[in-house]
């Protein structure tokens, strides 16, 4: 095969070295503004569970479950099993899941930006009917409409850091986007832990200052540049040029600039991505796009965060002293992800995600053994031992934080070739919302069933994923994103698929492919 910018998949030239530029104030504002959207993601995940345990809104939209909260000889672990309050969490999550795959073609036709943009305004909108609802349907209008715009932000935003970021510094300006995430959950346990104080409006407050950082996001996205591989994309190669010049603070971009046109010129030559994405040679990235979000809500993460004050609460902790608690894990979280940002670029993202990964274990098992020994249906645990489970449970989400929690997004943005990019990102959203939607709808009853065995269910995912990372995912580290499709045909495993592909592609045309050197 005659020597092209591409080979099967992606670009492959290694131009790597070539690349030159640094991190400028221009990607560091653009990447701010864009990483806002994380906190929309991150404020819902913190503050349903804290506004589905205050006895106002149960009253108002719950009573069957404000009154079993009440009775006074129950199993701890039921208290509050009830589908209805589980589909006021999940809605988002299904309607997002939806408007995910809907983003895909709308990031591609108009870039970025536009489905940032359209993202804030469905969540501005939704923010509104949820501080002012009456009954549960209005209720659940907003939920819907703030699904669309998680479902828009979160396929544009990870794309958008990806794409701004020098490759050297990738990883951690990725991570912004989760850093918004647990400050967002942070900042929601906050308000919940205030908001519950102030009768009878006070969720209605909580659930309203969702509408501040979605308008930073939206607002902010007006101003912000496109990416210069989406300008290459549609067709505007002087402007993208111009900008990645003015993004990395040095005309010098000749090598980064021509693997953007080599992958646009790809990208612009298939029109159906989400079609083309199924072919084998982007199986290994496939796969990822699917394993990865899966496993990140499988870890039961968002278990721990969505129904915090419940989970707390259904250990004995007062209403106080619960949300307090869940606040306390909301901090932890949005510390440890700064770990991460100053190691991921630097360690790597496979030591990250084994090493969270085993802890992760760890503290579940001993969660399971603490409330197995310790806590049964009918009676709270010791002051000594609920402090073990807050501790052990803040080990968990430390762990999280600095893998799965930030690299359950960075690895699958980062991966695809862009004429593939926007349906990949976009399956990795809708994977995780789809997951997410599932877990948040199923947790309370899984609870009840399961009691203390649902810290074992969660660590034997984690146990699961932590092997598939050993085995299957490849080292990004360092690796121009125009150029990651090398690192599949040097792995053990996934080499064996792309070549054999490659063989029969060359049958096909009548042509041999050069392969790397594996």
């Amino acid at each position: 095969m005659e020597d092209g910018p591409y080979s099967g998949s992606g670009v492959d030239k290694g131009r790597a070295q070539q690349y030159k530029g640094r991190v400028t104030v221009h990607v560091i504002i653009a990447c701010i503004v864009a990483a806002t959207g994380g906190s929309l993601f991150g404020y819902d995940v913190g503050i349903s569970g804290g506004v589905a345990s205050m006895d106002d809104f149960l009253q108002s939209f719950f009573p069957a479950v404000y009154k079993h909260k009440l009775e006074a000889h129950e199993n701890n672990y039921c208290k509050y099993n009830n589908q209805g309050i589980s589909a006021f969490t999940s809605t988002l999550y299904i309607s997002g899941f939806v408007a995910s795959l809907v983003a895909a073609p709308v990031t591609r036709k108009f870039g970025r930006r536009t489905s940032i943009i359209i993202g804030g305004i469905n969540f501005l909108i939704g923010s509104a009917l949820n501080a002012a609802a009456v009954n549960l349907e209005m209720l659940i209008i907003g939920r819907v409409l703030q699904g669309v715009g998680i479902g828009f932000g979160n396929q544009a935003i990870p794309l958008y850091l990806s794409e701004m970021a020098p490759t050297q510094f990738r990883g951690a300006l990725n991570m912004m986007f989760q850093v918004a995430t647990t400050f967002g959950i942070f900042t929601a346990n906050m308000i919940n832990y205030g908001t519950q104080q102030i009768q009878p409006w006070g969720w209605r407050l909580a659930l309203g200052l969702a509408a501040i950082p979605t308008l930073l996001m939206t607002v902010g996205g007006i101003f912000i540049p496109e990416t210069p591989n989406s300008l290459v994309e549609r067709g505007s190669k002087e402007q993208g040029r111009k900008l990645l010049e003015k993004m990395r603070g040095t005309d010098e971009v000749d090598a980064e600039f021509q693997d953007m046109l080599d992958a646009g010129e790809l990208a612009n030559s298939i029109k159906h991505p989400y079609w083309n994405i199924l072919k084998k040679r982007y199986r290994p990235e496939l796969v990822m796009a699917i394993c990865m979000p899966a496993f990140q809500i499988l870890t039961g993460i968002n278990s721990i965060l969505f129904y915090a004050p419940m989970l707390f609460q259904s250990m004995g902790f007062g209403r106080a002293a619960s949300l307090y608690s869940s606040a306390l894990t909301g901090v932890v979280l949005a510390l440890s992800t700064f770990i991460s940002i100053a190691t991921v670029d630097r360690l790597g993202r496979r030591p990250l995600l084994i090493s969270g990964g085993i802890q992760m274990i760890v503290c579940q098992v001993i969660a399971a053994l603490i409330l197995g020994v310790k806590f049964g249906e009918n009676q709270a645990l010791s002051k000594s031992y609920s402090i073990s489970v807050v501790v052990v449970l803040s080990l968990f989400v430390l762990a999280f934080g600095w893998s799965w929690g930030p690299l359950g997004w960075t690895v699958p943005s980062e991966i695809f070739p862009l004429e593939v990019r926007s349906a990949g990102q976009s399956i990795t959203v809708a994977v995780n919302l789809l997951f997410t939607f599932i877990i948040a709808q199923a947790f309370l009853s899984l609870l009840c069933s399961f009691k203390y065995g649902i810290f074992l269910f969660f660590a034997g995912w984690i146990s699961i994923m932590t092997i598939f990372v050993v085995l299957f995912l490849p080292e990004t580290k360092g690796i121009p994103i125009e150029e990651m499709s090398i690192i599949w045909r040097k792995h053990w495993f996934w080499k064996r698929i792309l070549l054999d592909d490659a063989d029969r592609l060359s049958q096909d045309s009548g042509t041999e492919l050069i392969h790397l050197d594996v």
